[in-house]
């Protein structure tokens, strides 16, 4: 078989996993209105394959679903809960290599970036089937005596969960998992680039033995008018959003006139601080995992580098080398480091900021330039002499492009770090344990990688401050988001 019948192959092996239809109390379904949409590949530029266009009624229909099956999902036994979250893991793991390569065709990142997204969404599943059986209560006495304080914990009820395209898999699992664990019932919204990953997770919960109507999946292009009719249903009592700070203001918005709970996991603008006493090889190191995962696509990526000056030029010169090793190609080579973006409009946004820094002086490391081929790439880029205040380090880049900013002094260096409405992570290089925590302490940020360029754990909450969002997702405190405590008092 030669190595183009095999690529048919596995592509037509992934494409199976997905099905094109809704997913509304169970069933296949076209859209209300009969429309669909295309599905593309990046690294092609060309129709992959085309899905139902969910609409306004489709939203309701799948509110109307979840909202049937609640009952019986929160009746249903913490740990019989847990047992589908389980063989959803498992179903997960099992196939891995397809549900990568689905990823891949529709979203454009490296293969090898697609399985990491599988085995940490894959985890999500088994985490939750673990904390399922935890959504205890508590039983204390008030303190004038007169009576017990009885806490119980109740799922919220019926969740609209709206997804981005960078970890189509992982930021569903992210939230699907503590929901169901919670026993809420959910409608899947993904991102209209990338509906095929959310189709295939639908489907393997079905596999799990998830009831109908549990998780329901409505791709739409329409994504205002149907998230904003979901929200204005009095069926619905949870918003989960991760995206954009734009969108997630109009969003809490919309969820203010039925005072909906929310949880927003927003836009990052991600400091990546190198103190002078740093390991630099461990920085460069660090920095390539904290910038290049997904491509630079991803809200947690490393967005502006501030190194000091003593070891500005050693750091400079080690990303640009690490940089200049990855392989750019289509996402579903082996041998491929860097896949494309996900749409036009990504790589003009990211064109965009690279000429601004460099109009203002910004000196070209490395790249700085779209290559000459098919498909929607950006070379891999590092800028040094970026001017403090150039719009490249006030906005999420989205792509694979390193700004370096020389600092002199720590403080100058934190409150360089600190100004920006932004404050999902922070990554901070340095020998000294007592000056990293000190400076992590510092930092406005939900997260902090201390020496370490990745912080992402489903056993560990992830979320921001300021305008990065409200709430946090994984651990503990990721279910419940999902779940609301009712206090009886009572006397015996």
């Amino acid at each position: 078989m030669s190595s183009g019948t095999s690529g048919m192959t596995q592509q037509a092996a992934a494409l199976d996993l997905a099905p094109t239809r809704l997913l509304i109390g169970g069933e296949r379904r076209d859209a209300a209105d009969g429309s669909l949409m295309d599905v593309y590949d990046p690294a092609t530029a060309e129709v992959l394959t085309r899905v139902a266009d969910g609409s306004v009624q489709d939203g309701l229909s799948a509110v109307a679903a979840a909202a049937a099956a609640g009952p019986g999902w929160a009746a249903t036994p913490p740990r019989k809960r847990a047992e589908v979250l389980r063989r959803a893991f498992e179903l997960m793991t099992e196939r891995a290599e397809d549900l990568a390569y689905l990823m891949v065709l529709e979203n454009g990142k490296a293969l090898r970036d697609a399985r990491g997204e599988i085995a940490y969404a894959a985890e999500f599943f088994r985490w939750y089937a673990e904390e399922a059986v935890r959504g205890e209560g508590s039983v204390g006495t008030a303190p004038g005596g007169a009576n017990r304080i009885l806490v119980l914990r109740q799922p919220v009820g019926v969740c609209v969960l709206v997804t981005p395209w960078n970890f189509p898999a992982a930021m569903a699992t992210r939230k699907i998992g503590p929901a169901l664990a919670a026993g809420c019932t959910v409608v899947l919204k993904p991102a209209s680039d990338t509906p095929l990953t959310a189709l295939a997770v639908g489907a393997l919960l079905e596999e799990a033995g998830l009831p109908p109507g549990v998780v329901n999946v409505v791709p739409s292009r329409k994504s205002g008018p149907v998230v904003s009719a979901m929200l204005h249903d009095p069926r619905v009592r949870k918003l989960s959003f991760t995206g954009s700070t734009q969108v997630g203001r109009s969003l809490l918005r919309e969820a203010a006139d039925q005072v909906v709970n929310t949880s927003m996991e927003l836009g990052g603008n991600a400091p990546f601080l190198v103190l002078e006493d740093a390991d630099v090889a461990a920085a460069v190191e660090g920095a390539m995992i904290a910038k290049m995962r997904n491509g630079g696509e991803a809200c947690t990526a490393a967005n502006r580098f501030y190194v000091h000056r003593r070891v500005a030029e050693e750091f400079s010169r080690g990303l640009a080398e690490a940089m200049g090793k990855l392989v750019m190609g289509p996402g579903t080579d082996p041998a491929t480091d860097l896949g494309p973006l996900v749409n036009p409009a990504a790589v003009e946004k990211v064109q965009e900021l690279v000429s601004g820094a460099l109009d203002d002086g910004a000196r070209v490391l490395l790249g700085a330039d779209r290559p000459d081929r098919k498909g929607w790439y950006y070379a891999p880029t590092v800028l040094g002499d970026v001017a403090p205040g150039n719009p490249i380090l006030g906005e999420e880049v989205f792509g694979p492009v390193a700004p370096i900013v020389v600092f002199d002094d720590v403080d100058e260096a934190v409150a360089m770090a600190n100004d920006t409405e932004f404050g999902l992570v922070s990554y901070l290089y340095t020998g000294d344990l007592a000056t990293g925590l000190r400076v992590a302490e510092a930092l406005e940020a939900g997260m902090v990688g201390l020496n370490r360029g990745m912080v992402s754990d489903p056993a560990a909450p992830f979320g921001g401050v300021k305008q990065s969002g409200i709430g946090r997702e994984g651990g503990h405190e990721g279910m419940l988001e999902y779940l609301e405590s009712k206090y009886i008092a009572v006397q015996w």
